[in-house]
């Protein structure tokens, strides 16, 4: 088709800024859920299904999945409509921002389309892209401001539509062909539009027909005809002379797809086939193992394959539609995972929250997910006694197969063994609910942070509760409440909440507030109950948000102001004015606070101290034990994270990987490190032999863990020596001294209980093929252990 590139600029996409994403996935995992789909197309023996945020493909032949996600270098953002050219063997994405993702099956590459997103002349609100229609390699683009024209061979934008009056941006939601005319149907009384394909001056809304007025959602051309839907439910014709009323359907459809020469309706909880000729073939409904909602629904072969809210793709043979199969890559159950926990063998994920200001609405009716084993399984809601707006997760270091869940409205779920088995509330158990004086009946135990101390006693904090924080011994099954009426006179109105809480080696429980910024409880003190609030003692808001002690005993504070450290937690109680430190950092030569006035949301310490920091809106911190050097900056732009909304982080301490809950989906970062060991009795190297098809050798950047040479087991403070059997020393490193996280560029370096060797000797060659010796040395206890390594190059 001719296009008259030169007129009305204004109105052409005439460059096109296509970005090629980057692919993450030596570093990065995405856990996403699949649970949600949004629109299913289909291919040849395969379908697509695009979840919220990310797509998999099936391949109905062999029950293979492949998932598509930011690591592979989607943008993370909320997924509205996709297509799949058979002819370009391309996945064209579509987003609510306007942004569109070309997806090549053939080189697995990520192409970002930009033009809409940043278009000028067109409101954020009027970009979401509603649907794809492809005709003789162009995409025409449906969106809420007209049509635009995409080019697949070019992977280029042509003309635009305005089709309002005047050239005004109106909101099509659908377009086809037929007979050699193009259709759109229209919402806001806009009608049914259409105009002839070959007339070059379509960018001129005055060349555009309306068919019928009203407000139309659906087109499709199904062999010689075409049907069309209208918002009043009535499905028509379209003929030669206008519209043909043909029957009113029993629901507006949420989609419609040409699948296999049939017309493919989508409602709520019917889908329903029509041949060409507009009768109905097959219906298909939901039932009760699958009371959800569809989205979308295609047909490969003898199988139709249905989108849903809850389930993924659900499948069933065309002339069966009684028996489904669930059909998604493995994943938690939600994308909103609001808090983390990877203190054992499994990862827990829980989807139920609170607002900033701790208010438990909406309600969160939502069960839980665990990753075990590299595979997720969850917990559904009905199996967790009615506990709503779960949040943070405990795991009794004592008993790795027990984890408590706090409910922020009905107390504190156990698990045992991966099976729920009592919900903890003011009938049996020492928790106690909100006293409303208007409403003395009303019940809500609000539970929000709890910690493990060494003893194995839970400790816990109940919002506007008589006596806030608890304690639970698993053992002896006694409960005790502490008062905190010397700080919180008024329960109701005086303390809305609590954010975290941390133990020390002091056995202090020090706790973030909504509005006496940091407590700090000891029971065995005389006077156990102190807080430190004013901006005069350094704390920049009495909102402390997150709290992490780390491996040096010192208290870093995070407030919705910033970060603060207490160096010397010991002499907090004997101290009368207590004071916080900043952290002082140089930029470009000029001292700055660091990470001032921003909203902190998590701290983490991992095993050589480097501390992980997440943020409200800046992504996500890597620093070094002193905050001095940030050895990642994790944000949208420049890694797989979906958002710059970090809602929780935990760490694996076994093998250093770092999970990662956004406001937009879980993601995992193998950051290598690990925790410490007692002893060096299970310390050894690997790969073993470094054979010569592993390329490791050599490489600068030792952050990379899947690469080097690397000696785990390691106890806190070692001295390693690397020799060649005739002892000559070729590598060495010490604790807290050879870090990966330095900028000395190091070809040896310990980060906690792991080493990471480059095979480099000391004048900065690659070593050559032979057996090497590894001496460790605990400094402290003196204990020694020799491995030995074979490098083959």
């Amino acid at each position: 088709m001719h296009k008259t590139v030169f007129k009305f600029l204004i109105f052409f996409f005439s460059l096109s800024l296509n970005l090629c994403a980057q692919d993450f996935s030596a570093l990065w995992q995405a856990h996403f859920s699949y649970s949600d789909i949004v629109d299913v197309v289909s291919g040849t023996d395969k379908i697509y299904a695009a979840a919220q945020n990310a797509v998999f493909e099936y391949d109905t032949l062999t029950g293979e999945i492949n998932t598509i996600t930011t690591v592979e270098g989607l943008s993370g953002e909320q997924i509205t409509t996709i297509l799949y050219s058979d002819e370009y063997q391309y996945l064209v994405i579509g987003y609510e921002t306007g942004l569109i993702e070309v997806y090549s099956e053939t080189d697995n590459s990520v192409l970002s389309v930009v033009d809409i997103l940043e278009k000028q002349n067109i409101t954020p609100d009027n970009k979401s892209i509603n649907h794809f229609y492809e005709h003789e390699g162009l995409v025409y683009t449906s969106t809420d401001y007209g049509v635009s024209v995409y080019d697949l061979e070019r992977l280029e934008f042509g003309d635009t539509f305005f089709l309002g009056n005047g050239g005004s941006q109106i909101i099509v939601n659908q377009v086809t062909v037929l007979n050699n005319e193009i259709f759109a149907a229209c919402s806001g009384n806009n009608g049914l539009k259409k105009a002839d394909l070959n007339n070059p001056n379509l960018i001129d809304f005055s060349q555009w027909q309306t068919v019928s007025g009203g407000n139309f959602t659906n087109i499709n051309t199904v062999g010689d005809l075409a049907y069309a839907v209208r918002l009043d439910r009535t499905f028509f014709e379209v003929t030669n002379t206008g519209l043909s009323q043909l029957f009113v359907l029993p629901l507006n459809p949420v989609d419609s797809e040409v699948s296999q020469g049939n017309l493919i309706l989508s409602n709520i909880n019917t889908i329903q086939v029509y041949d060409e000729n507009a009768q109905l073939v097959e219906s298909y409904n939901t039932n009760a193992d699958y009371d959800t909602r569809f989205s979308s629904a295609v047909l490969v072969n003898d199988d139709v394959y249905i989108g849903t809210q809850d389930y993924g793709v659900l499948s069933t043979a065309i002339f069966d539609g009684l028996t489904y199969a669930e059909i998604k890559p493995n994943g938690p159950l939600m994308n909103e995972v609001f808090r983390l926990n990877a203190d054992s063998d499994a990862v827990w994920a829980c989807f139920g929250d609170y607002t900033f200001s701790f208010d438990p609405s909406p309600q969160r009716a939502r069960g839980l997910s665990y990753l075990r084993d590299n595979n997720w399984e969850s917990i559904p809601f009905d199996s967790v006694f009615g506990a709503r707006n779960l949040s943070k997760i405990s795991v009794n270091p004592f008993n790795p197969n027990q984890a408590f869940v706090s409910s922020f409205q009905n107390g504190i779920l156990e698990i045992n063994n991966f099976e729920p088995t009592i919900l903890y509330n003011q009938e049996n158990s020492g928790l106690e609910s909100l006293i409303i004086p208007s409403n003395p009946s009303a019940v809500s135990i609000r539970v929000s942070a709890s910690t493990f101390d060494d003893d194995g006693v839970l400790w816990s904090l109940t919002a506007r509760a008589p006596n806030p924080l608890k304690s639970y011994d698993p053992n002896s099954g006694s409960w005790q409440g502490y008062d905190f009426s010397s700080i919180i006179e008024d329960t109701l109105n005086d303390e809305f909440g609590f954010f975290d809480i941390e133990i020390d080696n002091n056995g202090t429980k020090w706790i973030g507030g909504y509005s006496n910024g940091l407590y700090a409880y000891n029971e065995g003190l005389s006077n156990p109950l102190k807080n430190l609030v004013s901006e005069e003692q350094n704390l920049p808001s009495p909102r402390v948000t997150a709290l992490e002690i780390d491996n040096r005993n010192q208290l870093w504070i995070g407030t919705v102001l910033g970060l603060r450290v207490l160096y010397n937690t010991s002499g907090f109680f004997e101290d009368p004015n207590p004071t916080l430190s900043s952290i002082i950092i140089l930029e470009d030569g000029i001292a700055q606070e660091l990470l001032e006035s921003q909203t902190i949301t998590d701290i983490e310490a991992d095993g050589s101290n480097n501390k992980w920091v997440g943020t409200v809106d800046s992504g996500l911190f890597y620093f070094s034990p002193d905050g001095q050097n940030t050895i990642y900056h994790f944000t949208k732009d420049n890694s797989p994270l979906p958002s710059n909304r970090i809602l929780d982080v935990a760490l694996d301490s076994n093998n250093g990987e770092v999970y990662i809950a956004t406001t937009k989906g879980l993601l995992s970062f193998k950051a290598g490190g690990s925790k410490p060991e007692e002893t060096l009795e299970d310390a050894f190297v690997y790969p073993n032999p470094v054979r010569p098809e592993y390329n490791v050798l050599g490489f600068n950047d030792l952050n990379d863990i899947n690469k080097g040479i690397k000696i785990s087991g390691l106890t806190e403070n070692v001295n390693i020596k690397i020799t060649d059997i005739e002892g000559n020393l070729v590598a060495e490193a010490q604790s807290n001294i050879n870090l990966r996280s330095s900028n000395a560029n190091y070809n040896f370096a310990i980060d906690g209980g792991t080493a990471v060797w480059n095979g480099k000797n000391l004048g900065n060659s690659i070593v050559r093929t032979g057996v090497y010796l590894v001496m460790i040395s605990d400094l402290d206890s003196f204990e020694t252990k020799v491995l030995k390594v074979l490098i083959v190059r």
